[in-house]
């Protein structure tokens, strides 16, 4: 009875001892949360950052695709007619007009035909005149006279089939370009599938791309775009001329085609070129870099350096690139945005400005 009355005694003193030290840790927790709060919002060490400060910029959006150059014009050039080859009159590689003779089929047995139907043009003729002027004296049918017409109408026929197979074996340029490596040899023997050389037009040059369905109302007739190759740090310019009359089925792309002078020859057909079709310029814009954005409770914040302090402002965002963002609302020209330890700020936190970026120069919205 009396180890009852004992422990009756010993557990509420217990009790009442540990609340103590509870109460105890809790205060001095309490405290010292409230000591390091008013360090960091007041008193404490000031955090170091970066700032940059807001000017209006250019902001491009853009589509980024990639395409290849095509030559206007290009053919695998062939005689229309077999025969031995004669004359190879070009020089591999270098540029040639239009109507230029460029090789030659042995053709001297049609030369043959042709001067012995030229040789009987002057008899069918006067056959035809001494018949129109027997006619006039009754002394012959009209049918002796368009018999003889006859005659001398396919005399003439003749003739121009000749010729026609004369020309079959002469090569010649449809069109001003430069000339490929030779395939042929003089002696050879060439048929109409037998390639000679190949012919490509180098100005102006076509640009070969596609571009997703849902950018296919920005492409038309007209558009500009520029476009690098690689190995070149130069941009070109060129504009769109066709496109096809519908978005393919299969790939859920558009295809378009455009032009550049290359008037100088500088680029060459089968390069690979990265482009970039310019949508609109949206001038006056401020950007800042995505990373000074603060996103907290659906609501989009950056912070501002104000009198060596963090200030807290609600920004409205507009275009974005791969590194920056557009700001519709909430900003000012002039203010210096804090763009580096953007985790650590709260409002009034002191902080000091180390440096003040450039903004880098990726204001545009590249879409693929």
């Amino acid at each position: 009875m009396k180890k009852i009355k004992k422990w009756i005694i010993i557990i509420p003193v217990c009790v009442l001892a540990c609340w103590g030290v509870y109460g105890l840790l809790s205060k001095n927790a309490t405290a010292k949360n409230d000591n390091t709060r008013q360090r960091t919002a007041g008193g404490g060490k000031p955090l170091n950052i970066n700032g940059l400060v807001v000017k209006e910029q250019t902001l491009s959006d853009d589509i980024y695709i990639n395409g290849r150059l095509i030559p206007d014009e290009e053919v695998n050039l062939s005689f229309e007619t077999s025969g031995k080859i004669v004359k190879v009159n070009f020089v591999e590689g270098s540029a040639v007009t239009k109507g230029q003779l460029l090789a030659k089929v042995n053709d001297e047995p049609l030369q043959a035909q042709l001067k012995k139907l030229e040789a009987q043009i002057q008899l069918a003729e006067d056959r035809v005149s001494r018949q129109s002027t027997l006619l006039e004296k009754d002394a012959v049918s009209k049918e002796a006279l368009e018999q003889v017409k006859t005659e001398l109408a396919t005399l003439n026929a003749d003739i121009d089939l000749i010729k026609a197979n004369i020309r079959q074996t002469e090569l010649r340029a449809p069109f001003d370009g430069i000339i490929g490596l030779r395939l042929i040899s003089e002696g050879s023997y060439a048929s109409p599938s037998t390639v000679v050389a190949k012919l490509t037009k180098l100005s102006p040059l076509k640009i070969d791309f596609s571009v997703n369905e849902r950018y296919a109302q920005d492409v038309r007739k007209g558009t500009r775009l520029n476009f690098t190759v690689d190995g070149d740090s130069e941009i070109y310019s060129a504009s769109i001329y066709a496109t096809e009359s519908q978005v393919d089925a299969e790939t859920f792309s558009l295809k378009a085609r455009a032009l550049y002078p290359n008037l100088r020859h500088e680029l060459s057909p089968g390069r690979f070129v990265r482009i970039q079709l310019i949508q609109k310029e949206i001038r006056n814009a401020i950007i800042i870099p995505t990373e000074s954005i603060v996103p907290e409770m659906g609501v989009d914040k950056v912070f501002l350096y104000k009198s060596g302090k963090s200030q807290p402002v609600e920004v409205t965002k507009g275009l974005r690139t791969d590194a920056n963002v557009q700001i519709l609302s909430g900003l000012n020209i002039g203010d210096t945005v804090i763009i580096s330890g953007t985790l650590q700020l709260r409002m009034g936190l002191p902080v000091v400005l180390d440096n003040i970026d450039s903004l880098r120069t990726d204001t545009r919205l590249g879409k693929l």
